[in-house]
């Protein structure tokens, strides 16, 4: 006989407990999928693995109402399939990178796909969360309305925080209608001129959902009632991409030619008006132009690279690398860093989730 909710649920917190009584520190894992992403967790090969995948299902869902709520060992793929069968979606394009990917990794990486910057980031769509904390204790936040915030939104705060707060239970989410039509264009150009493109299209009406420059080429969807999508395409122009769901797959999920280099892949979060980066190595160009891709050889400067992101009122991240050369997440203001220890504080006060896993101050 399975396990009732309740009982897993007990039985994670009975491990959090143990851990924190001994102050030993904790992994917390679900799919797997996203284990190359963070910091290694300090001591980890003397963590233990609490895995969250057996705390899995639907809790509720609700398609009348947009809103679903979801244990967080259950596999993207299977709320995907569900929310499918009502003709709806996560409107952020959560990347698996593996079939394993779950809802609590999904949530707690904060990582979004394509269409991000035309409808929204994780945290967006995240309305609350149920969650254990390094006590061991049960605690809910937010809920199922969009009204329900007040003050401190914890929901949110959770989104990305990678597991260092606590350990993801349940996740209502806000969900919306697959679009009626989509078409994937193309176009050839040179950087500059994408650049200025895209920004150019963001302040117009038109039903751009996805952008993507890589090889002076630049991709991009349109989505919504087919009247509109069809308008678009004859302002815009462009060829149209018969394998547009697999292209778009292929940038969310990495397969994509220029993910498959073996070089650091650094990630630029930046103002997306930024004029073209001198920076090394091949670039990929999303989010219409907020977002830039860098895959560079792993002795590349990182002061060089974070430097160039802070110039253009960003940040940047050492998304992947077969050498960690260099901290993975952008340095915090000593501010802001304080305000990070406080809540790690508060909410894992033995200090025992993810140990470093964001930064060693954690």
């Amino acid at each position: 006989m399975d396990p009732r909710p309740s009982d897993i649920i007990d039985h994670f917190a009975d491990i959090i407990r143990a851990a924190a009584g001994h102050k030993s520190p904790l992994r917390i894992r679900s799919g797997g999928s996203k284990d190359f992403y963070g910091s290694r967790i300090a001591g980890q090969k003397d963590c233990r693995i609490l895995d969250a995948t057996a705390y899995a299902g639907i809790v509720d869902y609700e398609p009348t109402e947009l809103v679903v709520t979801v244990r967080a060992g259950t596999l993207l793929t299977e709320l995907e399939m569900e929310l499918r069968k009502h003709d709806q979606m996560l409107a952020f394009e959560p990347p698996h990178f593996g079939s394993a990917a779950t809802l609590g990794g999904c949530v707690a990486t904060g990582l979004s796909g394509p269409r991000r910057a035309f409808a929204g980031a994780v945290r967006d769509f995240v309305l609350g969360v149920r969650m254990l904390d390094g006590r061991g204790d049960d605690l809910s936040f937010g809920g199922q309305v969009m009204k329900n915030v007040a003050g401190y939104d914890v929901s949110r705060l959770m989104t990305g925080s990678m597991g260092t707060l606590g350990l993801l239970l349940e996740v209502s989410l806000k969900v919306l209608p697959l679009p009626a039509m989509e078409m994937t264009l193309r176009m050839s150009m040179k950087e500059a001129e994408a650049i200025s493109k895209m920004n150019l299209w963001a302040g117009k009406p038109l039903p751009v959902s996805a952008t993507c420059f890589c090889n002076d080429e630049l991709t991009f969807r349109l989505s919504g009632a087919e009247p509109a999508v069809r308008a678009a395409h004859a302002k815009l122009g462009g060829e149209e991409i018969v394998e547009g769901v697999s292209f778009w797959e292929s940038v969310r999920e990495q397969t994509h030619a220029f993910f498959q280099s073996q070089k650091s892949l650094w990630r630029l979060s930046i103002k997306s008006t930024t004029p073209p980066l001198s920076l090394p190595g091949k670039q990929l160009i999303e989010w219409g132009g907020a977002l830039r891709w860098y895959a560079s050889d792993a002795d590349v400067d990182a002061k060089a690279v974070r430097g160039g992101a802070a110039n253009a009122g960003g940040h940047a991240t050492l998304f992947r690398s077969p050498d960690l050369c260099a901290t993975v997440f952008h340095p915090l203001a000593p501010e802001v860093m304080k305000i990070h220890q406080r809540l790690k504080e508060k909410f894992d006060p033995m200090g025992i989730l993810n140990p470093g896993r964001m930064y060693p101050e954690l």
